[in-house]
């Protein structure tokens, strides 16, 4: 190791200590603060939460706010503050085109957009605070069904760190004042197999006792890095042999140990939070990964599907080290609990709760498992297997949400049995992963952030 790296290991380990002692914790039920709330768990218990809801007549729906621009990005949330991010393009006509489909042809819009972050009132839907973070032409195309303002926000509860990909990553606090901004180059995210299909970036960053974590999956020089959250500094960065990636990496503390762990093609992993060095490693199957590693009870659960190779489930022990990779014909090892090869879900990041694993497939097919031991408890095609499923489930009050592309929300009953106990119509595609906070679900469609639960 450099002197340079050792020094830069050494000053985040202290960030880390001092860090950890200083930093709020985010209340469950209360603060989403991530891509999926606390842990990526997409879990927010502590109220109730209603089941049915009416857009066209306002039956529990709390507001209503319109949105400018597009965005997939979720909504997070601390204390009365819920925000997101968009980008404007300067075309009257741009949108998204949602649906199953495989077209891989990128966005033509060359006109100059604005990269802008929001800070909404939870409580009424009223905006707080807006900055624009960026104007220019964006550096890469998007996908159709892609934004320039994809990442999902993190927060702390004292800054809020925003990733606009080839734009730029930029802290605010939480009343809007830039902190710093820092630029990482282009970053060209797309399919792998076809260089000019553009995509744009999906990863969304982690803020973690004072550090960022970001993944820089792309087509040339893939990193994991992690940055001072005070000052923007890198700390360091651990360069990735691996294709282009959405997934947002996870935090998760084993033995005292922070580990940061990816989601990938070729290399599944988790690396030291201190020093970016790697602790373990395996090989995936599906060559297009997005979903978000979660971990629960001792298991990180991972999945990816798309290509040749397969489309597969892992339940990985938490303890794991070195290079874990199955061998071939197997389902699991010393390291692997179980697994399942073609049953992962392409877009949506698993949910883990009540001893259950959701996994969700683009088209719908819901396949549950045992947590534990990964017996299959029941797969049932969610809508008729007709509509996209790109935002992940999240879960609270005993029932689990599911959002899909065509605009509903269908609400099933946590259980090791299939019962739908309602549809909602949104009367919009719905892309973004919801948010839960203080017994109200926080859906954004295409055009508007919505507050479902009483008023």
């Amino acid at each position: 190791m450099s002197a340079r790296r050792t020094s830069a290991a050494a000053v985040l380990a202290t960030l880390l200590a001092v860090a950890h002692l200083s930093a709020a914790s985010p209340r469950p039920g209360v603060d989403w603060p991530q891509f999926r709330g606390i842990g990526a768990a997409g879990i927010g218990e502590g109220r109730a939460i209603a089941t049915k809801w009416n857009i066209a007549d306002g039956t529990n729906v709390a507001w209503k706010a319109a949105l400018p621009g597009l965005g997939l990005s979720s909504p997070v949330v601390w204390g009365d503050l819920v925000c997101l991010t968009t980008a404007i393009s300067g075309q009257k006509d741009a949108a998204i085109r949602p649906g199953l489909y495989g077209d891989i042809a990128p966005v033509d819009d060359s006109s100059e957009h604005e990269w802008r972050v929001m800070c909404l009132d939870k409580r009424t839907g009223r905006i707080a605070w807006e900055r624009t973070a960026h104007k220019g032409v964006p550096a890469i195309k998007r996908h159709t069904k892609a934004t320039h303002a994809n990442s999902t926000l993190a927060t702390d509860g004292h800054r809020l760190i925003a990733f606009f990909g080839s734009e730029g990553l930029y802290a605010y606090d939480l009343e809007g004042r830039l902190l710093w901004k820092k630029s990482l180059g282009v970053l060209d995210a797309g399919f792998f197999a076809a260089p000019e299909a553009q995509w744009e970036t999906g990863s969304s960053p982690v803020l973690h006792d004072g550090v960022v974590v970001l993944q820089a999956d792309v087509q040339k020089g893939s990193f994991l890095a992690a940055f001072d959250a005070k000052t923007g500094r890198e700390l360091w960065r651990t360069p990735r042999a691996e294709v282009p990636t959405w997934g947002s990496p996870s935090v998760h503390e084993v033995a005292g140990r922070k580990q940061v762990i990816v989601n990938g093609w070729k290399h599944i992993g988790a690396y030291d939070l201190a020093t970016g060095k790697e602790i373990w490693r395996m090989r995936g199957a599906g060559d297009i990964p997005v979903p978000t590693p979660v971990v629960h009870d001792g298991l990180v659960y991972i999945t990816n599907a798309h290509g040749k190779e397969g489309a597969p489930v892992f339940a990985i022990r938490e303890t794991a080290k070195g290079d874990i990779t199955l061998a071939e014909g197997t389902t699991s090892n010393e390291h692997i609990a179980w697994s399942y090869p073609r049953d992962g879900g392409y877009m949506c990041t698993p949910l883990v709760y009540q001893g259950l694993v959701y996994i969700v497939k683009y088209n719908g097919v819901l396949n549950v498992y045992d947590a534990k031991t990964g017996a299959k408890k029941y797969q049932e095609r969610l809508a008729g297997g007709t509509s996209a499923f790109t935002a992940s489930p999240v879960a609270a009050d005993g029932k689990v949400y599911f959002a899909n592309e065509d605009g509903q929300v269908l609400v099933v009953k946590a259980a090791p049995a299939f019962e739908l106990i309602a549809t909602n119509e949104m009367a919009s595609p719905v892309l973004a992963t919801p948010a839960i906070s203080d017994g109200r679900l926080l859906i954004r469609t295409a055009s508007h952030l919505i507050a479902i639960g009483a008023r």
